[in-house]
């Protein structure tokens, strides 16, 4: 079926070279898609009157939902692999660019938005959920989202887990093949390190499992970005066993009640606790009547422990008395209920609200709610008071709530595995993640540069403190201010190695060249491409007929 596709669509580009590229794919779509399969219940085009709707269904950041964001002339939302076969070999034919979307969290929005003639993919329909209790397994469909995942272990089984990430409607696809981390990152690592198979679907149409991808390609897709080489359909995850009682607490702490030499002192503390607890931090400007200027700054300490608040409080009371933690300001939880603690949900919601892709019920999470700009960096050595009073000072530039630094410890699991065991390198020698995000609710080119310039100058405010050589970064936090891939004047990527590296090494580190190396073997006309996707060696002068 797959040369008879390529032979006819040969065909019939000779015949209508003179169309517009999206007609010519058209017409081969409603050629070669299964008999029982009609085009409009897949297909989708500006003409159609649920196109908008489907298209914006899944944007996440609000800065690419405005009309002038530029727009896909097709979504294609599959049901079937011969589906996405189909797409891949017409969009190969006709010059048309795909992005694959499973949950549209890309946090640059590539995954529905290109500067080139392009098709969505968008993954939704593959969102099936089956679990294996008795092996302690599951596969996922890439279009699935982590709160339908989560749900659905959470039926199963009170003992069964999965360490992905917190928010909700962050889709598998693009979650797991970036890394993926979340609350039980120190436990059991990243999303990536607990998945034991995969199916791809490659350039050429080939359904591939982990067997007949072979060791590298499937190394390549845990951590460096799946969509640089194929497009997933499904995964296969090794769940993970959790107590049935697990404890939360926030307990938040300003200027006033000594937050800076509390968050000075976590530096310490945090990336060597035992492995069961996570003790995570959110900073920010919150209005205060007290004090000079009406606003201080806030930090919030937030946990989550494997087991119960008898374990927990005395491990707290040995390894940071300071932070005070109290009885009254812990809850013991399931596993699910901790899923919707970190989610921005109460605890006392059903957990059925994390399945749907558009709740009724919206989180509390700020990136959820508000046009934000992300950076990130990795903490190697601990960040001295005056440190973190100039972080305070540009905090306060900010309106309240409106500017905020996510922090995370490292440790446990985290620094036992290799940086060479997949793709994401950023392992032992880290002590924290730091993300810094600017939020704003006002639209318009004008709101959108002042908050994006300020998020670079707290950004370059930083550099003192963070990683070096490179200076680290991750994937899942995309920011194409580390650098993009160059693009001719008929959209194909003209990328050299070294000006890729300028990204790649950051996100990657020194397993950048083993990924151009396995993408080149797999995917040697860069087909799959985008502004910060993997290079080909023998990209450079790759024609239509790629």
């Amino acid at each position: 079926m797959i040369v008879s596709i390529i032979l006819s669509c040969n065909s019939c580009h000779a015949q209508s070279s003179h169309s517009p590229p999206q007609n010519d794919f058209l017409q081969c779509l409603s050629l070669h898609l299964p008999n029982n399969t009609g085009i409009s219940s897949v297909v989708y085009t500006p003409n159609d009157a649920s196109y908008l709707s489907i298209l914006l269904s899944s944007v996440r950041s609000l800065r690419f939902r405005s009309a002038s964001t530029p727009r896909p002339q097709v979504i294609v939302t599959p049901f079937e692999e011969s589906q996405i076969q189909t797409t891949i070999l017409c969009a190969r034919e006709n010059g048309m660019q795909i992005r694959i979307r499973s949950g549209g969290h890309d946090y640059e929005g590539l995954s529905y938005t290109s500067q080139v003639p392009f098709v969505v993919l968008d993954l939704f329909n593959f969102s099936e959920v089956a679990i294996d209790v008795d092996q302690k397994t599951a596969w996922v469909g890439a279009g699935a989202i982590i709160g339908q995942l989560y749900y659905r272990i959470s039926q199963t089984s009170k003992t069964l887990a999965f360490p992905a990430g917190a928010c909700p409607t962050v889709g598998v696809g693009g979650l797991f093949s970036g890394g993926g981390y979340g609350p039980m990152l120190r436990k059991f690592g990243l999303a990536a390190d607990n998945i034991i198979d995969a199916r791809i679907i490659d350039v050429n149409g080939r359904i591939l499992d982990r067997k007949s991808m072979g060791e590298d390609l499937f190394w390549a897709i845990r951590g460096g970005g799946g969509s640089s080489f194929g497009v997933i359909t499904a995964w296969k995850l090794k769940l993970v066993t959790v107590p049935e009682t697990l404890t939360i607490f926030s307990v938040g702490r300003t200027l006033e009640q000594n937050a800076t030499q509390l968050v000075h002192k976590w530096q310490y503390i945090a990336p060597n606790l035992d492995e069961d607890i996570l003790l995570s931090i959110s900073i920010g400007p919150v209005n205060s009547s007290g004090v000079a200027g009406g606003k201080t700054i806030q930090a919030n300490f937030n946990s989550v422990y494997l087991g119960g608040v008898d374990k927990l409080l005395p491990l707290l009371e040995q390894s940071f008395p300071e932070l005070g933690v109290r009885r009254e300001d812990c809850t013991e939880v399931s596993w699910i209920q901790s899923a919707l603690f970190f989610g921005g949900y109460s605890i006392q919601v059903s957990p059925e609200v994390v399945t749907s892709r558009n709740p009724e019920i919206r989180s509390t999470l700020p990136i959820t709610r508000y046009y934000f700009k992300a950076k990130l960096d990795y903490v190697q050595e601990p960040i001295s008071i005056k440190g973190f009073e100039g972080m305070w000072k540009l905090l306060l530039e900010r309106e309240a709530n409106m500017g905020e630094l996510l922090v995370v410890p490292y440790g446990g699991k985290m620094k036992e595995i290799s940086e060479t065991a997949l793709p994401f390198p950023h392992r032992a020698g880290n002590l924290y993640k730091i993300q810094q995000l600017a939020y704003w609710e006002e639209s318009g080119a004008v709101a959108s540069e002042r908050s994006i310039s300020w998020s670079r100058k707290l950004h370059d405010y930083m550099t003192p403190y963070v990683s070096k050589s490179p200076r680290a970064s991750y994937m899942n936090y995309r920011d194409l201010d580390l650098g993009v891939n160059n693009y001719n004047g008929d959209g194909k990527t003209s990328t050299s190695y070294a000006q890729a590296s300028v990204w790649g090494l950051k996100y990657f580190k020194n397993n950048f060249k083993r990924l151009v190396q396995i993408k080149t073997k797999v995917d040697p006309t860069n087909f799959f491409r985008n502004e910060q996707s993997i290079p080909s060696l023998y990209s450079k002068s790759s024609s239509k007929n790629n």
